[in-house]
């Protein structure tokens, strides 16, 4: 049970396997092409692969790699002449180099993967190169120093330049691969077309190595096309196979570095300065293609966000020129109208009722004027006809075509159900006020619409001194209406009654029924004798019988005329026009009597 425990995965091997491979193989090879014993490689890339190595896996591992690490150089090391001391001495020197590189970058930029922090990923990253590639060369220079005799500045500045080109590419090389896996090489027409760009820098890399002409500059276009065509990867690979065709042709006096008044340590500078210009050349292009990529995977998400919400909103989402024209329309378009986006982009305000169109229009020239969005309700026809009410916000945004102008974003909403709902309760309204200023019976103005009126016409009489007449009146015996007829015949009497009254008057006379069979006229700018020219004919009017369900009724009405001239109250003013009909019937009805003017 307890084996059990202990067995690792098989991932855990092969990964740990892999990386020592990889790092023994290219220590072998750069330690082969360097001159001499103890010197120091034109590049080294065994610390990138191991820094990317170390940031694509969980900090609690890092022992683990940094071990596997050092014991696979060693070999590689002595293998290609270095004595143990020596080998180990440098191996450590390489292994503090890549912990400090990959400590400083997870201590600032914990997920590395996110692409928002790239951009911060390659400054912080970049200083760290520097700093600890300065730190791990002056300690190995000292070392190449004391155990072989080399001088301290030159070989402080190879160990420099050679690490922090093979960190740069190789450790960015290798984060990509990890990142990607090898999907990055086995993508439909990726490993074809890789292979084909790197077959190509080797071809001309070879033919710059056959002769001494200064021609090193022609391989910067088929690298450059490496870094268009495959980023990072592609870079760093490029450079690797530049690096090793040229070390390689040098090493074997060919080439253009290898003019014999040059020695190895001048060779080996002019040749990090020329793998440094490589570098120089495309990396920043390949951050810059990275961010854009990156840019434009996050318009595309966004855009794909917006075209969700747009397309499965219940709103309409429309954009509108300056001019009015429809720029786009949203789908729900086609519940919400009946008309499909193709049917209404394009168009200038054909689908909104013509009533709102020069509404619409300010609307709009205000938003665009002031920037501040603003709601509106308007109509727009449908298309089997009849008009939908929405509600849309207006909002300013920039136009596409023009950076100087601005178009309309228009969010819309159906209301037309609470508009409906809007429309019956105002009708209701409506309808209380009526019925709570007006008689149900005879659909005259009840008590409390008389009193207003009475009130203005007293205050209008106050301030312009327009005289008023009151006509009180009832009718004759109409309680034997209701006890001999019935209370439905009653109703009749009253209603033919009130329509005599309105007969009898004009339009800008008010007449009200007060209770019961109890009416009152109000006579504006009347004076004495056109009140009673108005009982007089309402007395007349009342001569002709009522017809009740085939049966006449003969009904009169006795009438108080209250006059006033100058200013007067209400209470005074009707009690002289009931004292008035008092009057009136005591004399036996059927006639009017005019009160003293008060």
């Amino acid at each position: 049970m307890s084996s059990r425990r202990l067995r690792l995965p098989r991932t855990y091997w092969a990964d740990r396997t892999v990386l020592a491979a990889l790092i023994a193989a290219t220590a072998w090879l750069a330690l082969t092409l360097a001159r001499g014993p103890g010197e120091l490689a034109a590049i080294w890339v065994g610390n990138g692969i191991l820094t990317g190595w170390l940031l694509s896996r969980r900090t609690s591992t890092w022992p683990r790699y940094l071990a596997v690490a050092f014991l696979a150089e060693l070999p590689a090391r002595m293998l290609a002449g270095d004595e143990a001391p020596y080998a180990l001495a440098i191996a450590s020197c390489n292994l503090l180099e890549s912990l400090a590189v990959a400590w400083i970058i997870r201590s600032r930029v914990p997920d590395i993967r996110a692409p928002e922090h790239w951009l911060a990923l390659g400054s912080i990253a970049t200083v760290a190169t520097l700093a600890a590639c300065a730190l791990a060369g002056l300690i190995a220079a000292a070392v190449a120093h004391f155990m072989h005799g080399q001088d301290y500045v030159r070989a402080a500045g190879g160990w420099y330049a050679a690490h922090v080109i093979g960190m740069v590419l190789l450790g960015t090389m290798t984060l990509v691969v990890q990142r990607e896996g090898v999907g990055l090489f086995l993508k439909p027409g990726r490993g074809w077309s890789l292979m084909a760009a790197l077959g190509l820098l080797v071809a001309v890399a070879a033919g710059i190595a056959s002769t001494s002409y200064p021609l090193l500059f022609l391989a910067y276009p088929p690298l450059l096309l490496l870094a268009v065509r495959h980023g990072f990867a592609g870079v760093g690979l490029g450079v690797i196979a530049l690096g090793l065709v040229i070390a390689t042709a040098t090493t074997l006096d060919q080439g253009p570095l290898s003019d014999p008044s040059l020695g190895d340590a001048d060779r080996l500078a002019l040749l990090q300065l020329y793998l440094a210009g490589g570098c120089l050349m495309t990396i920043p292009f390949c951050l810059t293609m990275a961010e854009r990529r990156r840019l434009t995977a996050r318009l595309g998400e966004s855009e794909r966000r917006y075209r969700m919400l747009a397309d499965h909103s219940h709103d309409v989402i429309a954009r509108i020129a300056a001019n009015g024209a429809l720029l786009y329309v949203s789908p729900s378009a086609a519940e919400m109208f009946g008309f499909g986006p193709a049917e209404m982009v394009g168009a200038r305000q054909n689908f909104l009722h013509p009533d709102d169109r020069a509404r619409q229009a300010e609307a709009m020239a205000d938003v665009l004027a002031s920037g501040d969005p603003r709601t509106e309700i308007y109509r727009i026809r449908h298309k089997d006809g009849h008009h939908v009410w929405v509600e849309g916000v207006l909002r300013c945004i920039p136009s596409d075509g023009d950076a100087e102008s601005n178009d309309i974003m228009l969010t819309a909403r159906n209301i037309s159900r609470r508009v409906a709902a809007e429309q019956a309760l105002a009708a209701s309204r409506l309808e209380l006020e009526w019925l709570s200023r007006v008689d149900p019976l005879t659909d005259l103005a009840n008590r409390r619409q008389f009193d207003e009126r009475l009130g203005l016409a007293l205050k209008r009489q106050q301030r312009h001194a327009i005289p008023i007449a009151l006509l009180c009146m009832d009718i004759d015996h109409f309680k034997q209406v209701n006890d001999g007829h019935g209370h439905a015949a009653g109703d009749i009497v009253l209603k033919a009654f009130a329509q005599r009254l309105c007969d009898s008057v004009r339009e800008t006379d008010l007449v009200a029924r007060l209770g019961g069979d109890e009416f009152v006229i109000l006579i504006e700018d009347a004076s004495p004798g056109a009140a009673e020219a108005v009982a007089r004919k309402v007395v007349a009017a009342m001569a002709e019988p009522v017809d009740v369900g085939g049966t006449r009724l003969t009904v009169s009405t006795s009438i108080g005329v209250a006059y006033a001239r100058q200013a007067a109250d209400a209470a005074g003013l009707m009690a002289s026009g009931d004292a008035a009909l008092y009057e009136a019937k005591k004399a036996g009805r059927n006639r009017y009597h005019v009160a003293r003017e008060s």
